[in-house]
């Protein structure tokens, strides 16, 4: 997959749709209840570990609708190159969503790093605050396969965005202000070379 790409930032290669593949505004789990989150996520080992360091805390804000068993958390850990560590352990799924989605359609991993102040995204999964992007064998591109389940941001009439224009804040986080900033320079390039060819077929007409 690699080698049909590019640009590299910080060891990954950048799939240019990201910048035109058309998406919701923003993420509203008061429209769709969290759907992206039903069929659990892969996490890397080393965010495994820190969700089971304070699994007491997520059971104390999990409601009825989730399991409160640590055992039944996680599937068994697997190699992925894809994942820092080498190894991803996937969340399981209980009453038809992630394990850690609760009945409203938040996500507890993010509801008790809010509730204790600390940082919003200090125990998410990076899979899980990237979607609807994916980095796929060393690729950061649009998770097609998983999109293709929505009911809601898959379909044609609530796209009135670009998936890069509701993640910005997302790629910010992970790829840094330096990186952002030439993911930024990257992307003006695209869109530039794009709009001529879009002249180049206009005029040929």
């Amino acid at each position: 997959m690699q080698n049909k790409f590019e640009k590299k930032i910080d060891g990954v290669f950048i799939d240019p749709q990201i910048f035109t593949y058309p998406f919701v505004k923003a993420c509203d789990v008061c429209i769709c209840s969290g759907e992206c989150c039903y069929y659990g996520v892969y996490t890397d080992l080393t965010e495994y570990e820190k969700i089971m360091s304070v699994r007491e805390r997520i059971i104390k804000s999990m409601d009825d609708s989730q399991i409160k068993d640590v055992v039944e958390w996680f599937e068994e850990p697997e190699k992925d190159p894809d994942f820092d560590s080498g190894v991803a352990v996937g969340t399981e799924v209980y009453n038809g969503k992630c394990v850690f989605l609760d009945k409203q359609g938040f996500c507890t991993l993010q509801k008790i790093a809010m509730e204790d102040n600390e940082f919003k995204w200090k125990y998410k999964p990076l899979y899980c605050i990237l979607f609807p992007l994916v980095i796929f064998e060393g690729v950061l591109t649009v998770d097609d396969e998983h999109l293709d389940r929505m009911h809601y941001c898959n379909k044609r009439e609530n796209q009135v965005s670009t998936i890069f224009d509701c993640t910005k804040e997302e790629l910010r986080y992970f790829f840094g202000e330096k990186g952002f900033e030439e993911l930024l320079q990257y992307r003006e390039e695209c869109l530039s070379n794009l709009k001529k060819e879009e002249i180049k077929i206009e005029t040929a007409k």
